[in-house]
């Protein structure tokens, strides 16, 4: 098995070895020549150059934040693996993103062809492969008023924090080369098509059926959901299901750092320092005030003491649950989506037959089905003509309900097929021994203390 294992690790070691020596050598396409998708450097905006670089830097606290959120709430003896399956999307998903993820998310559109209108399924892999063509140029029709290779740059933060929350569901069980080649795979064939569909000009999701998903409540938090549940079910439960929470501060730690990023992670998705950003800004931090509230009260009503871990999550629970309405909705409604969200999530948490698969650490409950909660919620509340159910838009509420199964199912389905292409190559699951011992000592040679 050790010799096995050895060979998988030179291989992956040779994968990184490869995309090195390429982007040394890579023929980088310089714009010799006018090219019609981009401006001139003269339509960059000072101030929403330096808006969307402090933005990408709050979004990318978030995967630090998540890993002491999730390393302070599983068992002593799988901490640092825990930890360190978010910290290593920092690597592994840059390089890919690098490589050949934008250019899958962002590149020309390759799809299907409806009344007369293309729509993209997925980017294009060699449009802007190794960062070709992603230059100080903004874009004409995404971010025009920054340059592409910030836009770029933003968007890989997105791409890093999505598969990183997979890893609160699968944890203590799942060995760290097999969750890295999944992550590779996830990004590739299930959040790409996803973001290409939903944020690209001429997305199917986002221009065909008017999918509404201000900074990423069903690309992230619903991918990454229904991600975490195929992945449960295909791992199995844990040997041991009766665990002590180590270190309840490091969960609020990470849920501080959590917030604050989230700040970047919506606001700066308005991709520019105006009136959308402020009032992002101020919607996802009391969506995010009232779901905490309603969780631990909600909890107390139910016979539960009030807890920092509850409060914890209700806090995170709100935060997705605006993400994708967050420039679309008022402050007073972002009350109701934070409370709403709170609500249908504890009850999630709490349902015994949920718990009897073993999501670790309630992923589907939390970012699934705050996912799900805030793109019905955006379907009905979003303001504007036609925008939502409650202004006239019945046919947008219609299409975000079918947008809704497509995702679930494409998801869920092409998770369950990428767990088992990996368990083909590498066995997903740790022996018994080793799952035992705890995975800090059998994966990693490290221990707390």
């Amino acid at each position: 098995m050790e010799k096995k294992l050895e060979k998988r690790w030179i291989a992956a070691f040779i994968i990184t070895t490869a995309i090195a020596i390429t982007g040394l050598f890579w023929d980088h396409a310089e714009m010799t020549e006018p090219d019609s998708r981009f401006n001139s450097t003269d339509a960059i905006v000072p101030a929403d150059v330096a808006w969307l670089l402090t933005a990408s830097c709050l979004v990318l606290l978030m995967t630090p934040g998540l890993s002491f959120f999730y390393g302070g709430m599983v068992g002593k003896k799988n901490v640092i693996s825990t930890m360190l399956k978010s910290f290593i999307c920092l690597g592994v998903i840059s390089l890919l993103w690098v490589a050949v993820g934008f250019s899958l998310s962002f590149g020309d559109p390759i799809g299907i062809t409806i009344n007369g209108t293309h729509y993209g399924l997925i980017g294009s892999p060699s449009d802007f492969a190794f960062f070709d063509y992603v230059d100080e140029h903004p874009h004409t029709k995404m971010a025009t008023t920054i340059p592409f290779i910030l836009f770029a740059l933003f968007q890989m933060k997105f791409a890093i924090i999505t598969p990183a929350i997979i890893t609160g569901a699968l944890a203590e069980r799942i060995r760290f080369i097999s969750f890295l080649l999944f992550i590779c795979l996830f990004s590739i064939c299930i959040y790409a098509p996803l973001c290409h569909m939903v944020w690209h000009p001429n997305g199917l999701l986002g221009s065909y059926f008017g999918v509404k998903d201000f900074a990423g409540g069903t690309v992230v938090h619903m991918s990454a959901g229904f991600a975490a549940i195929a992945g449960v079910l295909v791992l199995g439960k844990r040997k041991n299901l009766e665990y002590i929470p180590t270190n309840i501060p490091f969960v609020l730690l990470g849920t501080g750092m959590l917030w604050f990023g989230w700040f970047g992670f919506n606001a700066g998705s308005a991709l520019a320092a105006n009136h959308t950003a402020a009032m992002a800004f101020a919607t996802t931090t009391i969506a995010s005030a009232s779901s905490m509230l309603t969780w631990a009260f909600f909890d107390r009503i139910n016979g539960r003491r009030v807890s920092a871990l509850g409060c914890c999550i209700g806090a995170v629970v709100g935060l997705v649950a605006i993400t994708p309405a967050a420039g679309y909705v008022s402050v007073p409604k972002s009350i109701f989506f934070g409370f709403a969200a709170a609500i249908v999530s504890n009850l999630m948490v709490n349902w015994k037959s949920l718990k009897k698969i073993d999501d670790t650490l309630d992923v589907f409950a939390c970012h699934g089905v705050g996912g799900i909660m805030g793109m019905i919620l955006t379907a009905i509340f979003a303001e504007g003509e036609n925008a939502s159910l409650l202004h006239g838009g019945w046919n947008v509420f219609g299409h975000h309900m079918m947008a809704l199964v497509l995702v679930a199912v494409f998801s869920f389905f092409g998770a369950m097929l990428l767990y088992k292409v990996t368990n083909f190559f590498i066995p997903l699951r740790v022996s018994e021994e080793a799952e035992e011992q705890g995975l800090d000592l059998s994966q990693h040679n490290e221990m707390i203390g």
